[in-house]
């Protein structure tokens, strides 16, 4: 039950801790690498981890922190050591060393299903991280799920380009391929793109799994040498973020046989929900149908169940719903409720049982007490020739409650006026909707698995 956090690159020693973890009955939590001093700071107290386990490349922030712990500063009591997994420092313990003085010959532990296995902390895109708490029967019921629904086998080779840290690297491209038997392909960086291209090539990679930006970059790549790189691949899986359908034609166009398939998940679901099913009707725009055991319904505002079409907030029911946010009681209840997690996602349900999301619910903008939602306005503008990429938000109005203001992103060597933009929409969506505020960005704020940050937009 003891906590130890990860903070690593993507590299074999994170994969190594992780099962060393589960396996002692120990709790991970992995640290997202691209956060500040005092974002890891809070993690490291909030879990109250006594481990962590890092390297090199963190040497600045860990110096930081052995620094506040020998200071005893409130919240990093807990923390006792720091591991480095590359080299010798006299601040820190050595992982080598460790290895060979420690040697255990009996290491099974009485492992409970329902123990605590993951605590990991959400990327925050709309409120503060808090520690979804996954249990080993969370996961292994998600894992169990995916591979039969991916049909996956020992012959299939995952390439393991997402951050290790994420959710969906966690469960997709380290536990599922390593439980089918599966090889894992590391890459440590996706710059220059021709090593990934060579990697993919050389290891005979047969699924990529991706969020929509590596997709845009793979279906924009010219012909015919990358149909070589691609000889071997079965499946291409996106997830994290939502994938256009502009990229999805792209693709589609390109890659003929290869099927490009759009999942659901959220870290409070361990996290796979859903996904286009690899045999039968794959529907662009749609996240498709919920894993087997995954009990998927879109209610209204009262809770009662919303008719086919009609949208409402999506609720998730399964082995696979987190046991609760950690030390966070009334989060925890707002979330889950009656065994349904509350998403905090807008979506609709056709009769074929196919799943479409429309927004965040807390993204919702109320104009003169109608509800919009910012992806009616986005996707109106995507087909923009001029705009590379585009965000909504709600921006509060005296008269009005709301008003819709897009953030746009030109492609380069384009130039534009806010009235442009605001004649392509009339017609296109009704007037109230249409956005009379737009700001021109160089670029949007975004996690590291590409979800835009719609809270910073708002606050600035």
């Amino acid at each position: 039950g003891e906590k130890v956090a990860i903070l690593l690159n993507n590299c074999p020693e994170f994969i190594i801790t992780l099962f060393a973890i589960l396996k002692a009955g120990a709790v991970c939590v992995p640290l997202n690498v691209f956060l500040s001093f005092n974002e890891l700071k809070h993690i490291l107290k909030d879990s109250r981890s006594r481990l962590l386990i890092s390297s090199s490349d963190f040497l600045q922030i860990l110096q930081k922190l052995s620094g506040e712990k020998q200071k005893e500063t409130e919240g990093l009591l807990n923390l006792e050591n720091i591991i480095l997994t590359d080299k010798e420092d006299d601040k820190f313990l050595y992982w080598n060393q460790i290895i060979v003085k420690n040697r255990i010959k009996d290491s099974s532990f009485d492992i409970n299903p329902q123990d605590l296995a993951l605590l990991i902390y959400t990327s925050g895109t709309t409120g503060f991280p808090k520690g979804a708490m996954l249990s080993h029967q969370n996961l292994c019921s998600n894992v169990l799920s995916s591979v039969r629904a991916l049909e996956i086998s020992p012959q299939d080779r995952f390439l393991l380009i997402l951050p290790m840290f994420h959710s969906f690297a966690l469960m997709v491209c380290i536990l599922i391929p390593l439980y089918a038997g599966a090889r894992i392909i590391i890459v440590k960086s996706v710059r220059p793109f021709r090593k990934v291209l060579r990697s993919i090539l050389l290891n005979r990679v047969t699924i990529i799994v991706g969020i929509p930006q590596l997709f845009d970059i793979l279906q924009g790549l010219s012909l015919p040498a990358i149909l070589q790189v691609f000889l071997r691949i079965r499946i291409c899986i996106s997830g994290a973020a939502p994938l256009s359908l502009e990229t999805l034609r792209a693709f589609k166009e390109k890659f003929k046989r290869i099927p490009l398939l759009e999942g659901y998940g959220l870290t409070e679901a361990s996290p796979v929900v859903s996904l286009n099913p690899l045999q039968g009707i794959q529907k662009p725009g749609s996240i498709g149908l919920p894993l087997p055991g995954v009990e998927v319904k879109v209610v209204r505002e009262d809770e009662s169940e919303a008719a086919y079409g009609e949208v409402g907030e999506l609720i998730v029911k399964g082995p696979n719903v987190m046991m609760g946010y950690f030390n966070r009681p009334q989060e925890t209840k707002k979330a889950i409720r009656g065994s349904w997690l509350f998403t905090g996602d807008m979506a609709k349900i056709d009769s074929d049982g196919y799943i479409y999301i429309v927004g965040r619910k807390k993204e919702m903008i109320l104009i003169h007490g109608m509800n919009v939602y910012p992806s009616e306005i986005e996707n109106v503008l995507k087909d923009h020739p001029k705009i590379k990429e585009i965000a909504v938000v709600g921006k509060k109005d005296k008269s009005k409650g709301e008003l819709p203001l897009a953030f746009i992103v030109l492609h380069k060597g384009c130039s534009a006026c806010e009235s442009e933009f605001i004649g392509y929409c009339k017609g296109r969506i009704a007037n109230y909707k249409i956005p009379r505020l737009i700001e021109f960005r160089e670029s949007l704020p975004k996690t590291p698995t590409g979800k835009v940050l719609k809270r910073k937009l708002v606050d600035s």
